[in-house]
């Protein structure tokens, strides 16, 4: 099953880990003038460049030497959207999520949280790509190896990767009679690791922790409903007017 990459190739991490609890992003900056994100110190290179809401405290700009407050989860939003590998892939990701009926914004999350839309991560239970998809689901859902390219080879393309993965989440969000958070959860620890938990959230750190932060991610980017929205998701428009008491008209 896929699982939760150690470490993220963009700036899309800081969304992603923007949770309350453990939502901390450490970053340096190479010779090159490239900054590598993680969420934890990967080794004295690292600085810590961003904390969640409420932990407070003034936070260093990777290879500055300056402090600066901590970044909101609307300014990560932003970064996130200017990145060239999310830029690269989100005309796919509108793709599939309009043909296997997700919401842009979990496919989103889900992408940003796996891989930091890295198209040649590999996890070391051999997750490939941009959704870390394992071979075997991939063939479940339909990906077949080639005469040149085995099943692995082929979720490096963007495209075939997408598409596996998505079309695995919109399986698992109507297995689990539309419940996103055990789908998700389904999604890191297998669906067997769910049913096996009561159709609950498997009590694995890991997992407990890749739900929150997608849950998170997905909520910071959906767009902010409308008053009427609002008011709609109460009392829907198309609700039948409650019968009059007997006796009263």
């Amino acid at each position: 099953m896929p699982r939760l990459a150690q470490t993220f190739g963009g700036v899309l991490l800081a969304v992603a880990l923007a949770g309350p609890a453990h939502a901390e992003i450490w970053a340096y900056r190479d010779k090159n003038g490239v900054t590598h994100y993680s969420d934890r110190p990967l080794n004295a290179r690292y600085e810590l460049l961003y904390r969640g809401s409420g932990m407070g405290g003034p936070i260093a700009r990777p290879g500055s030497g300056g402090s600066r407050p901590a970044l909101s989860s609307a300014s990560a939003v932003t970064r996130m959207e200017l990145s060239t590998r999310f830029k690269a892939v989100r005309h796919l990701i509108r793709e599939a999520a309009s043909q296997h009926g997700l919401e842009f914004e979990l496919l989103q999350a889900v992408i940003a949280t796996e891989s930091g839309f890295d198209p040649g991560a590999v996890s070391p239970k051999g997750a490939v790509g941009l959704m870390q998809v394992i071979p075997d689901t991939a063939e479940r859902f339909g990906v077949r190896a080639t005469g040149r390219q085995s099943v692995s080879e082929r979720l490096t393309d963007p495209r075939t990767n997408i598409q596996a993965g998505s079309r695995y989440l919109a399986w698992l969000i109507n297995y689990f009679n539309g419940d996103v958070r055990l789908a998700v959860a389904a999604y890191n620890a297998g669906e067997g690791a769910v049913l096996k938990a009561g159709r609950r959230v498997p009590n694995y750190p890991e997992t407990i922790n890749y739900v929150r932060k997608v849950t998170d991610l997905h909520h910071s980017l959906k767009p902010p409903r409308t008053v009427s929205e609002a008011r709609a998701e109460v009392i829907p428009a198309s609700a039948p007017m409650p019968p009059r008491p007997p006796g009263r008209g």
